[in-house]
């Protein structure tokens, strides 16, 4: 039955690949027609849309998403989305489903060029880019970031395992970028996020991707930065990340 699924799964994800090709190249197009010609919302709209059609591609494949999320979340307050982060397909969940957030993201600077529609988001939507060699310019940009959502009442993702957990396994959270933004946006709430079972739509690098997966997104209650020092803050909200990851 694996040796079956597997065989199917090459002409399904060319299918996968054909979608999301073409949806990087429209939507590349309308982000930058949204955005030069109507601004924030439409183009906030337009990627949107572009995310919830990766949502809805990866079905092609099987895919099944679980989400778990609080009946009221934090709209308009400044929010740090603290996620572990399994695989590149986190993003468009996260986008889709917490779009009344106004998600951002603090992302590695190679991210920033090359890639259609993405990297015009990331350099244009509001999020950051920082060079993980370059430690005072990443700290600058996450400075700048959490003055960004105090100011516009939105979210900012942030992985704080600073990279992805290849095996569904997650690696310790650092401290850095998390203490950064608590100092830097006190007024925030953090909301944790529990991810599981991305990483299987990659256990076979980029192609093929694997049939029938079923990806769960658990969103936590919101926790008040102010009520906590940063240090017992992050325990916390690592914690509540940790102990809600399913391997299954």
């Amino acid at each position: 039955m694996k040796l079956l699924a597997k065989i199917f799964s090459y002409p399904l994800s060319v299918l996968f690949y054909l979608f999301f090709g073409l949806g990087l190249l429209f939507y590349d197009i309308v982000q930058r027609i949204a955005l030069n010609l109507f601004g924030y919302q439409i183009h906030k709209a337009s990627v949107d849309l572009f995310n919830a059609t990766i949502v809805r591609s990866l079905h092609v494949l099987g895919t099944r998403f679980i989400i778990e999320l609080p009946e009221e979340l934090p709209i308009n307050k400044p929010v740090i989305v603290a996620s572990n982060h399994q695989s590149m397909w986190d993003i468009p969940p996260l986008i889709w489903f917490l779009r009344k957030l106004h998600v951002k993201f603090i992302s590695k600077i190679e991210l920033g060029k090359g890639i259609p529609a993405i990297s015009y988001n990331l350099k244009h939507g509001g999020s950051v880019l920082i060079d993980r060699k370059n430690p005072d310019q990443a700290t600058l940009q996450i400075k700048k970031i959490a003055g960004y959502i105090s100011e516009n009442n939105r979210a900012v993702v942030i992985f704080p395992e600073g990279t992805r957990s290849r095996d569904g396994h997650p690696k310790p959270f650092r401290k850095k970028g998390l203490t950064t933004l608590f100092l830097n946006a006190p007024d925030a709430v953090v909301l944790p996020v529990s991810i599981s079972n991305s990483w299987k739509l990659q256990r076979y690098g980029m192609f093929p991707m694997p049939l029938g997966v079923h990806f769960k997104m658990k969103v936590h209650l919101p926790i008040s930065v102010k009520d906590h020092e940063p240090e017992a803050l992050i325990h916390l909200v690592e914690q509540t990340v940790l102990k809600n990851i399913v391997h299954d």
